[in-house]
């Protein structure tokens, strides 16, 4: 048995293909297929089945697409409500792959009806697909059905991590789906996990808590906010994903591209953070191209809003386009590539400065924006500042003072967006590009939140 793990480091997600040498299951792919379609060509094998372990609020599944291209049984919960054929599974369900036996668990807790895969084969240890039940060193997050299901559902998560933990050896490979920076984790372990069971046994949020109520509390207590697009997912994937179109948008020359933002559109600049500063077109965002790219774009976008790409190169426009119909914002109305000279001409430009925490110690009095999220805020802010949530400034807009504001987040990437946002606004802006663990160095107050 051999396992082939695909990350999108874009939404903190893995997929992972496990084989015999022979055929394969491919465990929650994303959108993107082709990427696993050429790993198992590489290695010489079948895609004969593929697996969900849940209906996905995070991203688009490919499993749909998959299964029809490849010809592969399409694995789901039996109880969920979907609108396309595939094949029911339940809890004690056996699937047999090639050399591979797959044993169905049902673990609610993330999801209502979540399920793991446990994947034997002779001689070896098993491995256990968890999605977003076991991660390393934590769990899913319990919150995204409905605030009045996430106390059952976190009671639920406890158990059922115990009881993948009760039926399964120290020596089980743990795959979780979620966990490397996806916003679907909830609170992480302090502890490093080699990605065994044993590890998890000690590291693990929900095996280590004294009891199930304390785990309980403090897991609800710790959510956070997450990405708005999420409302979305769960409907695209209970009808069944279409395929995805990566064909390049069309191009936009600059008086089409004034319209557009004219009209009010969102035309996104993707350049280095410090470069939009430096010199932009008035009204463009600037959403710097990063790993965290699509999640943000994807939260603060009005769902539906036309959206036009601007880059350096036309490889950066794929990316984006790929990144972005992994959450369902299928097609750009268009884009333009070539830097700012090619997509300005006599365009209107805006600026604003750019400091650090240095400089801002030198500042008299100066008005402080916090764009991190709440537990981020709560465990040591600047005195003074104001707490505004980067995915709540488009409706705090009016809580902005007039005079000149300095925003900041924890590493620079989300006060950019930030700033670009309050530029557009008219607002008088200095973008604090630092690691917050700097601020304290440089002199300034740190206190935590009552």
């Amino acid at each position: 048995m051999q396992v082939i793990t695909i990350e999108t480091p874009s939404l903190g997600d893995r997929s992972y293909i496990v084989h015999d040498g022979t055929v394969g299951l491919v465990i929650d792919p994303q959108r993107d297929i082709e990427r696993l379609i050429e790993r198992a060509e590489e290695v010489g094998i079948a895609i004969s089945h593929v697996a969900e372990t849940h209906v996905h609020n995070d991203y688009v599944s490919g499993g749909l697409s998959l299964a029809r291209i490849t010809g592969a049984t399409y694995l789901h919960a039996a109880d969920e409500p979907l609108c396309f054929d595939y094949h029911a599974v339940r809890d004690g369900d056996t699937v047999e792959i090639g050399k591979m036996r797959v044993e169905v668990r049902h673990t609610p807790g993330h999801t209502p009806h979540h399920l793991s895969y446990v994947v034997v084969a002779e001689g070896e240890p098993p491995a256990v697909f968890t999605g977003g039940s076991m991660l390393y060193g934590t769990v899913g997050r319990t919150d995204l059905i409905s605030a009045d299901a996430t106390d059952e559902l976190t009671h639920a998560q406890y158990r059922s991590v115990h009881a993948l933990a009760d039926a399964l050896p120290d020596d089980t490979l743990v795959y979780p789906t979620h966990g490397f920076g996806s916003f679907c984790a909830s609170a992480s372990s302090d502890m490093e996990s080699d990605g065994t069971l044993a590890t998890e046994r000690r590291a693990n949020l929900a095996l280590t808590a004294t009891d199930e109520s304390t785990f309980v509390n403090e897991l609800i207590a710790g959510l956070d906010a997450f990405p708005k697009y999420y409302a979305q997912m769960g409907p695209l994937n209970t009808a069944g994903a279409t395929a995805v179109d990566l064909s390049p948008p069309a191009e936009v020359d600059p008086v089409e591209l004034a319209r557009r933002i004219h009209r009010g559109e969102w035309v996104v600049d993707m350049r280095k953070r410090r470069e939009f500063a430096s010199s932009h077109i008035a009204g463009t965002i600037g959403i710097e191209l990063a790993d965290g790219f699509s999640t943000y774009l994807g939260w603060l976008l009005p769902w539906g809003m036309p959206v036009t790409l601007l880059a350096d190169s036309r490889d950066e426009i794929a990316e984006a386009q790929r990144q972005l119909a992994r959450i369902g914002v299928d097609r750009p109305t268009g884009a333009a590539h070539g830097g700012l000279d090619a997509w300005a001409h006599d365009a209107d430009r805006s600026s604003y400065a750019v400091a650090t925490f240095g400089d801002l110690a030198g500042e008299v009095d100066p008005r402080i924006i916090d764009t991190r999220r709440n537990n981020e805020y709560a465990d040591g802010h600047i005195d003074g500042s104001t707490h505004i949530p980067l995915h709540e400034l488009l409706g705090r807009l009016l809580e902005v003072p007039d005079e000149p504001v300095h925003v900041h987040c924890q590493s620079g990437y989300r006060a950019s967006i930030a700033a670009s946002l309050l530029d557009r606004a008219g607002h008088d802006v200095v973008l604090i590009d630092d690691d917050f663990d700097n601020a304290a160095n440089a002199g300034l107050t740190i206190t935590r939140a009552d």
